[in-house]
């Protein structure tokens, strides 16, 4: 290092995804990207950031594509609330950088290379005030086998069939589609059909590894600026055993029209 080169900074510990185009919501985000509508008198990202900042994340990551400007704008490189350590931010600028937002899995392995071996994502436009992002949590889940572990909640009216099953062992389950025939299934006597589903919630626990050979084949920095979706390579960790899973009861809301964000706001 040279006398006058700037430090790295610390491993980020979470991501914060705020890169969507919220097609749904417009007219509110053809002048104002979603995660930053206003949700009881605060923008809707800043419920989460200040959820991780009670959880002890210090360093975050903030994708960002439409209108990605404004989001560093309003925040800077600093976020603080009372009582709690000072959240650092740093943006990964995918619409500066490539044009358009990469998806989920693409904006996450650009982000892979500021990102500590186990870490946070959570949604930008999605409302939980109540979830607790606790080291805890963490702890477990860096001590387990597992690559991902992701919180479910109720299915919403927008979503009856929801996402995926969960295991009384704790294991998120690919299962098919209800009406589906499977070519093998075990889950004690029960079949598919029998099983409950839930919604993703979009907020996980991930290791670095998930984000390699075999479940991703994206170098890490995605330097192409590749887009790619993350629940095909859940489904796939799901299908070997390598995704954990637990219910989340609290306040949760998909802020994914104008309506919902309407209903929040009453």
């Amino acid at each position: 290092m040279t006398r006058n080169a700037r430090p790295s900074p610390p491993a980020a510990t979470a991501l914060l995804l705020a890169a969507g185009r919220g097609e749904r919501m417009r007219p509110l985000t053809d002048a104002t990207p979603k995660p930053l509508l206003t949700v009881r008198g605060k923008p809707l990202m800043q419920w989460a950031m200040e959820g991780l900042q009670r959880g002890g994340v210090q360093q975050l990551i903030i994708n960002t594509a439409w209108l990605g400007e404004q989001i560093p704008q309003h925040f800077g490189g600093v976020f603080n609330s009372a009582g709690q350590a000072a959240l650092h931010l740093h943006y990964s600028q995918e619409g500066a950088d490539f044009g358009e937002a990469l998806e989920t899995a693409g904006g996450i392995v650009r982000a892979l290379p500021h990102l500590d071996a186990v870490f946070w994502v959570a949604a930008g436009d999605v409302f939980a005030p109540e979830f607790e992002f606790s080291a805890q949590a963490q702890a477990r889940f860096k001590a387990s086998p597992h690559l991902a572990h992701i919180w479910l909640v109720p299915n919403p009216a927008h979503n009856p069939q929801g996402d995926f099953g969960l295991s009384s062992q704790g294991l998120a389950l690919n299962l098919p589609k209800r009406g589906a025939t499977p070519d093998a299934f075990v889950e004690g006597q029960t079949t598919p059909e029998d099983l409950p589903r839930w919604t993703f919630s979009t907020i996980a626990l991930y290791k670095r590894a998930f984000f390699t050979s075999p479940w991703c084949d994206i170098p890490s920095g995605n330097l192409l600026g590749v887009k790619a979706p993350l629940a095909p390579m859940l489904r796939a960790a799901m299908d070997n055993h390598a995704v954990s899973a637990e219910l989340y009861l609290g306040p949760w809301t998909d802020v994914g029209t104008p309506q919902r964000l309407t209903e929040l706001n009453r």
